[in-house]
């Protein structure tokens, strides 16, 4: 079950895309008001909203702003968003997966189509690329939160699935239907995790290369810098020797 995991680089560039966004906020906030819409205001009678809730805190969301998103589900005239998925294909045969909250599916639509084909992609149809993926429920642990041996231990009787473990951290998966059962027990035994969320895993990789890595993160900044795009993943593998040339 152990293992090194490129996780981290396959979601996004070393989390420096959610760390330079400035709507990271507003997209948080989406999220936590279609959570208490979906069910009840209360987070803890409500898996999706305590998850969301989570992760903005993680995120240093004031907790203003946290109870104005949840205030907003009650309003009358709030918005109504719907999720929606698209999938294709990006730069040196990589695979993207892309999901919104939005009010207007034809603006979002062309927003997402445009940066694809901006951006050496194209959009593909509904069930193109997730067929090459797992719908699984993700936990993140920094290396404090114990040795492999430790978190290993816990995510085993917590009725994780598997976990890789590096000197960064830990990631410990699980059925989509036993996130939250699974991250309330690890939360008792290791604390409180880094992350928390549901994610599309790749079965497979694909290497990229300097020039088609770069060309890939500009679709994904692309991608991220729209409101309405909640989380985008992928099934690309990028070296940290490249990604080193990038950044230099």
């Amino acid at each position: 079950m152990a293992g090194h995991s490129k996780f981290k680089n396959i979601m996004h560039r070393k989390g420096a895309q959610d760390k330079k966004r400035s709507n990271l906020f507003s997209k948080l906030s989406r999220e936590i008001t279609v959570a208490a819409k979906m069910g009840t205001p209360d987070p803890d009678m409500n898996p999706r909203l305590r998850l969301a809730i989570n992760t903005a805190k993680t995120q240093s969301m004031p907790k203003d702003n946290i109870q104005r998103a949840i205030d907003k589900a009650a309003a009358a005239d709030g918005e109504n968003y719907e999720e929606v998925r698209y999938e294709g294909y990006g730069p040196g045969g990589s695979a993207i997966i892309v999901e919104a909250l939005t009010d207007n599916r034809n603006r979002t639509a062309t927003a997402v189509r445009t940066a694809f084909s901006k951006n050496g992609g194209n959009l593909g149809t509904e069930g193109s690329v997730a067929h090459g993926f797992e719908r699984l429920g993700y936990i993140e642990y920094g290396a404090e939160a114990g040795d492999e041996d430790k978190v290993l231990g816990a995510a085993l009787e917590a009725g994780a699935q598997d976990i890789t473990s590096s000197d960064d951290g830990h990631e410990i998966w699980t059925v989509a239907e036993d996130l939250h059962a699974v991250a309330d027990a690890l939360e008792k035994a290791l604390g409180e995790a880094k992350e928390v969320k549901l994610a599309w895993k790749p079965n497979l990789t694909v290497d990229m290369d300097e020039d088609g890595a770069g060309t890939l993160l500009k679709l994904i900044d692309a991608l991220e810098d729209d409101d309405d795009v909640q989380t985008v993943w992928g099934n690309y593998e990028i070296s940290d020797e490249v990604m080193d040339k990038l950044d230099a």
